[in-house]
């Protein structure tokens, strides 16, 4: 996620649930530190939400950085690069295989990054694993995701409720709103928990419905044959 304008917290925990889910391991890099004055408050923010999961800072100017970025990609292992557009994933990947394999575009004047990539790439990193170049999303919606471990804290907080089915709203003696009003939880990460919990129920509904008009439709293929 980039540092700059882009910088997203509610989108972050989204790629997080997301990753968790897919059975991979997370791994935060925060990008162009050289366009953000106050990147110690932005990696703040992201320690609040990424509970566990290793932060790593990068520039695309500066050298700093992607070393770190480099380690994780060992023989054997293969790293997938998700984001938004124009989030420097390309040219973080070009600093990794040491040449500029894939087409990045510079800044826009708004500080907006422009789409580069627009299809997967497979690449393989000299004397390291392979890594995976996807387009940019500025949208990505939840079919399935890990909710347990990406908002964990949530979950411990939510054991302590009077009542198991608790949802968090108006009923008595709910732990995750006394933790709300106490200050050791902030109400915009329960309100995207919520949010993508609903979004799955969504999506489980839309999938339930998809498979019975399946089977009404191998059912009726089936009758029209006899």
């Amino acid at each position: 996620m980039s540092l700059n304008k882009d910088f997203n917290v509610s989108r972050l925990e989204r790629y997080i649930s997301i990753a968790w889910d897919s059975m991979a391991t997370p791994v935060v890099v925060l990008t162009k530190s050289d366009l953000c004055n106050d990147v110690e408050s932005k990696i703040l923010e992201v320690e609040s939400i990424a509970i566990g999961i290793d932060i790593l800072v990068t520039s695309g100017v500066l050298e700093g950085g992607y070393l770190a970025v480099k380690k994780y990609i060992t023989n054997g292992k293969t790293i997938a690069f998700i984001g938004s557009s124009g989030v420097g994933k390309s040219t973080l990947i070009n600093k990794l295989i040491g040449n500029k394999f894939l087409k990045t575009n510079d800044i826009r004047n708004d500080d907006k990054g422009r789409h580069t990539t627009t299809h997967r790439e497979l690449i393989l990193v000299p004397d390291a694993g392979v890594v995976i170049d996807t387009p940019g999303m500025r949208e990505l919606g939840i079919i399935s995701a890990d909710l347990d471990k990406s908002f964990s804290d949530i979950e411990e907080i939510a054991k302590r409720c009077k009542f198991s089915d608790c949802q968090h709203e108006s009923e008595p003696k709910c732990a995750v709103k006394e933790a709300i009003e106490e200050g050791h939880l902030d109400i915009a990460r329960l309100e995207n928990y919520k949010k993508l919990q609903r979004e799955l129920r969504y999506s489980e509904l839309n999938s339930k419905e998809l498979e019975r008009e399946k089977i009404n439709k191998t059912k009726c293929l089936a009758a029209w044959e006899l």
